[in-house]
């Protein structure tokens, strides 16, 4: 008679389980689903539209959360690492706002292939060496555009104090298509102090080109920045404009304390020449 009571017990108490389990198999997980967020990850998208053949700067790229499993395959997230090999990347197609950055929509810089995609058809990539300072000190990105100055000394002796020092415009309104990585990115806690050299390629003519290969020869090369307004009013000018000839500046037209007017244009010469006691003669050339 016991044996049959503690065999029913157990009956009870096991039936009483399974039905726990099925019931916890069915109404469980639905109530634990809705309670649990969706994980989430910060992916990187354009932070305004932008024509197929743009490079990108840093402004043009923002921040957005999405659950993990809408980021598709090629989408890249939101890191210091992405953002960097980005800076200067082509865009193969045409983006808006808020459209994801996809791997296989740019080609970066050091990409087989990139320079010849990059370039506009009858166009020639140059490159300049610039330091820190000359390349206005690690502000400018690709896709900006620039005017190239060069600068010169003339040390003749016969050659006038206000005019022994110029400036001219080399190239107007030309795009840069790359530069090199240590002036994007800024210094790195591994370089060395002194490495100072930088390069800067800019998209030119044929002409140009052989224009920038004498420049480099003749003197020292700065960049200048031009405001986005000012390359959008240009857009329509020739590429193989010539510079402006009335840009030429001299070292007496920036200081007023050099001597200008006919004396410093000409600079005349005096020998004394002593004979004997008080006979001397004096010679000008």
């Amino acid at each position: 008679m016991m044996i049959r009571v503690l065999l029913i017990l157990f009956l009870t108490i096991g039936l009483a389980g399974f039905g726990g389990v099925a019931w916890y198999s069915t109404r469980g997980p639905e109530s634990g689903a809705a309670s649990a967020e969706p994980v989430k990850v910060t992916a990187l998208v354009m932070a305004r539209g932008l024509p197929a053949g743009s490079l990108l700067k840093p402004e043009d790229l923002a921040a957005k959360e999405l659950e993990q499993p809408t980021l598709p395959p090629g989408g890249n997230l939101d890191t210091t690492e992405v953002r960097r090999s980005l800076n200067g990347a082509m865009l193969r197609r045409s983006a808006g706002a808020g459209d994801l950055v996809l791997s296989g929509d740019v080609t970066r810089p050091g990409d087989h292939g990139f320079l010849a995609a990059v370039l506009q058809p009858g166009m020639r990539a140059v490159t300049v060496g610039v330091d820190a300072i000359s390349g206005t000190a690690g502000l400018i990105w690709p896709g900006d555009h620039i005017d190239l100055i060069m600068t010169q000394s003339q040390d003749g002796a016969n050659v006038p104090v206000a005019r022994r020092v110029s400036a001219e415009t080399v190239l107007e309104n030309a795009r840069v298509i790359a530069i090199d990585q240590r002036l994007v990115q800024g210094a790195t806690p591994n370089e060395k102090e002194g490495q100072t050299a930088r390069t800067v390629t800019l998209e030119v003519t044929e002409e140009q080109a052989s224009r920038v290969a004498v420049a480099t020869r003749i003197g020292r090369l700065s960049l200048s920045v031009r405001a986005a307004e000012l390359v959008a009013m240009q857009v329509g000018a020739p590429a193989d404009a010539p510079a402006r000839q009335n840009d030429l500046i001299w070292a007496g037209d920036v200081s007023r304390a050099l001597p200008t007017g006919p004396d410093a244009q000409q600079e005349i010469k005096m020998l004394r020449i002593y004979q004997g006691a008080g006979d001397s003669k004096e010679f000008r050339f």
